[in-house]
Order: structure tokens, then sequence, then C-alpha cells
């Protein structure tokens, strides 16, 4: 798979999970043992499984954004940066994530965002695949063969076609 193309993914479930993050019936309450949020609009876990609220929503639809807009400038050379960058930049967003979504005073930034629990994993498997997409070589890059262009639209003498035992492109159905 090409970076760009992750791009693309990545951001359409980003985007998907920024929008079910709005919609209040894809919302259980949050249970009582949750961490105490301050901003507390659409706070909630998303499938009964993800704590989000309407900021961490919001935030999701960001990062979806950026990735198709990536995507978007890779295949038709409009939108805002390299998939490479955003892959690294999602890595090391999402790696940070992660580890502050262990500690317990930062798990919720402040009661603004929450990132515990399933979050973290979530975030850490992002940040992984991320980062391969990110620093991979070029060499581990999906390689295409080459285009073959028909000898017939090819401009070679006659001759040089002949003695490499091809027919003579003249003659309709000739064989040699």
């Amino acid at each position: 798979m090409r970076t760009a193309t992750f791009a693309l993914f990545i951001g359409f479930a980003y985007i998907s999970a920024g929008v079910l993050g709005l919609v209040p019936a894809a919302l259980e309450p949050a249970p009582a043992e949750a961490p105490p949020i301050r901003y507390g609009a659409l706070y909630g876990y998303l499938l009964g499984v993800f704590p989000v609220n309407a900021l961490h929503s919001g935030l999701h639809l960001l990062i979806g954004i950026w990735g198709v807009a990536v995507w978007r400038t890779d295949h038709f050379g409009r939108g805002m940066g390299s998939p490479k960058t955003y892959a690294r930049a999602l890595a090391i967003l999402y790696g940070a994530l992660a580890v502050v979504g262990l500690v317990p005073a930062l798990y919720t930034l402040g009661g603004l965002v929450p990132i515990h629990g399933n979050d973290v994993w979530l975030h850490a498997a992002t940040a992984a695949a991320a980062a391969y997409f990110g620093w991979r070589t070029e060499t581990e890059v999906e390689r295409r063969q080459r285009e073959r262009i028909d000898r017939r639209q090819e401009a070679r003498a006659v001759e040089v076609e002949r003695r490499r035992g091809h027919s003579d492109r003249r003659v309709p159905g000739s064989e040699v």
C-alpha cells in the first residue's frame, strides 16, 4: 500500500469517528468511575468503548480531513502536505497521546479531552501504522512493472524487428 492510500484510509476512518462522536445516539453515558471532564459537551463513550467529547470528535474530524487532503495532493497536485509528512506527524502525535493517556494526572488533558481507556491502544495502533508508512524506505514500496509499449507504436525499423523474430507489422496477419 502506498503512503497516500494509507492517508486516505486513516482520513476516512477518523472522519467517520469524528462524525459518529457528534451523534448523541452513538454515545453511551460515561460510567461513574470515569474521570471528570471540564468540557462535557457530548461527553460519553463512543459505541460504549471509546471516551470522547465534542472537542475530541472535532480533532478526529480535523485529522481525517487532513488525511484526505494529503491524498488529494498526491493524486491531483492540490492540497496540503505530503503523505510522508502526514504519516510522520500522525505517528508522533498519536504516539504522544498514547503515552499521555497512560498517565492518570494527564489522561484528560486538563479536563478538556478524554484520552484514557481504550483510546490508548487505538492511538498506539494508529501511531505504529503511521510510523511504518512514514519512515519506510522506498525499496519496500510496491513496485510496478514498467509499462510495456506496443511494438507497433515504437519507432523502430522493420529490419530490427525481423532480426528479433517479430512478424512484419506493415502487412496485417503476416508471420515470420
